[in-house]
C-alpha cells in the first residue's frame, strides 16, 4: 500500500516524530492546566497527570497499531474498516476535529494577548496576522512544518528557567498531604489535564509523511514523556508557589509565576513570556489547520490551498463576529469533553474492527 500517496522526497526523518508531538502537546494548556488540577485533586494533581501520560502511552501504542494493518492515515484506515461512505463520514468528523482544534487555539492565545499585553486591538488583527504565517508555513509543505516544530522545542525550552525561580518562594509543606483524594477525584483530574496532552491523534493525518514510520514509535513515546515530564514539573513548582486557594482562584499560574520575576532591565518579564509563547504556539496552530486541510483533499480530491482559505475565512469571521471570552470557554468545553470522549471511545473500535477484517481475510 503506498501509505495515503506520499512521495518519499515529501517525508521527513523518523526522529522529528519526537518533535512534531511533542511541540504539538506543548500549547495553551501549559499556562493554565494547573488552575482545573487544584480545583479537582488538589496537591494530588501529579497522579493524575502521570495518569494522563500513561493513557496517551496506551493511544499511541493504539495508533501504531492500527496502521500496522492498514498503513497511510486516518482516513484510509476509516475507508478500510468501514467502507467508503461510512469511512468519510468518521473521517469527516475527524476533519471538523481537527478545525475546530486550530482555531481554539488561534482564539485562546488571542486572549491571552489580550489580557496580558494590548486590550485595544481587535482580536480580528491578531488572527489575520496569525493566519498569513500559518498559511506561509502549511504551504511551504509538511517538512516545512516539520522544521518549525523542531525550531520551536528548541528555542523555548530556556523559559524552564521562569518556574525554577519560583522555587525562590516556594513553601514545600504546600505539596503536602499527598494520596489525600478519592479515585473519582483523581481521575476527574486526570480528564482535566487531559487538553494539555491532546496533540497525539494529530499523527493519524501525518503518519504516512514519515520515513519508515513503523519503526518511530519509541520517538512518539518519548516526546509523550517529555510532555508528562514538563507538566509535572510545572505543577509541582506551582504547588508550592501558590496556596491551595490561590491556585485555584488564578486564571494563568503559569504566567503569574513569570510576573514575580525582577531584571535589573526589565520590568514586566511576564511581556517577555507572552510575546516568546507565539513562538511556542505555532506548531499548535498550523498541524492541527493542515490536518484538516490536508483531511479535505484527501476525501474530496481537491488542492490543499483551497479548504485551507475556507477555513482561514470562517477563522476570521469568527475573530470578527463573534470573540469573546465566553465563545472561548464554549469552545474550550465543547473540544476538551469531545476530543477526549471521541478519541477513547472511536480508536479501540477501529482497531477491533481492522483486527476482525484482517482476520477474516486471512481465513
Amino acid at each position: 500500500m503506498n501509505q495515503a500517496g506520499v512521495n518519499e522526497k515529501y517525508k521527513v526523518s523518523p526522529f522529528y516524530v519526537f518533535f512534531l508531538l511533542h511541540s504539538m502537546q506543548t500549547g495553551l494548556g501549559v499556562l493554565n492546566f494547573q488552575r482545573d488540577l487544584a480545583k479537582a485533586t488538589g496537591t494530588d494533581g501529579w497522579i493524575s497527570i502521570l495518569l494522563a501520560g500513561l493513557i496517551v502511552h496506551i493511544f499511541i501504542w493504539l495508533i501504531y497499531k492500527i496502521f500496522s494493518i492498514v498503513p497511510g492515515d486516518i482516513i484510509s484506515a476509516n475507508n478500510h474498516a468501514w467502507g467508503k461512505w461510512v469511512g468519510n463520514f468518521f473521517s469527516f468528523l475527524f476533519i471538523l476535529y481537527f478545525f475546530a482544534l486550530g482555531m481554539t487555539i488561534i482564539i485562546g492565545y488571542i486572549n491571552v494577548i489580550h489580557v496580558w499585553m494590548f486590550e485595544e486591538i481587535p482580536s480580528w488583527a491578531f488572527a489575520l496576522v496569525f493566519l498569513i504565517l500559518i498559511y506561509y508555513i502549511i504551504t511551504g509543505g509538511f517538512r516545512t512544518i516539520t522544521g518549525i516544530a523542531f525550531l520551536t522545542v528548541f528555542v523555548s525550552y530556556w523559559l524552564l528557567f521562569v518556574p525554577l525561580y519560583g522555587f525562590k518562594y516556594a513553601d514545600f509543606t504546600s505539596f503536602l498531604p499527598i494520596f489525600d483524594h478519592s479515585l473519582s477525584e483523581i481521575m476527574k483530574g486526570t480528564k482535566s489535564t487531559s487538553l494539555s496532552m491532546l496533540g497525539f491523534e494529530m499523527m493519524l493525518m501525518y503518519y504516512p509523511f514519515i520515513k519508515n514510520a513503523e519503526t518511530t514509535q519509541k520517538y512518539a513515546h518519548g516526546g509523550n514523556l517529555a510532555t508528562t515530564l514538563l507538566l509535572l514539573l510545572l505543577y509541582f513548582v506551582s504547588t508550592v508557589f501558590y496556596s491551595q486557594k490561590q491556585l485555584v482562584l488564578t486564571l494563568w499560574p503559569t504566567l503569574s509565576l513569570t510576573s514575580v520575576i525582577e531584571l535589573p532591565f526589565i520590568q514586566r518579564f511576564e511581556y517577555i513570556t507572552v510575546s516568546w509563547w507565539a513562538i511556542v504556539i505555532i506548531p499548535n496552530m498550523v498541524i492541527p489547520l493542515w490536518a484538516a486541510s490536508r483531511g479535505i483533499k484527501r476525501l474530496f480530491n481537491v488542492q490543499q490551498k483551497y479548504p485551507l482559505w475556507v477555513i482561514f475565512v470562517i477563522i476570521l469571521l469568527v475573530n470578527i463576529f463573534f470573540f469573546d471570552v465566553e465563545s472561548l470557554f464554549i469552545l474550550n468545553k465543547l473540544i476538551n469533553p469531545y476530543s477526549v470522549s471521541f478519541l477513547v471511545l472511536y480508536l479501540p473500535l477501529l482497531l477491533v474492527v481492522l483486527s476482525i477484517r484482517k482476520r477474516r481475510n486471512h481465513l
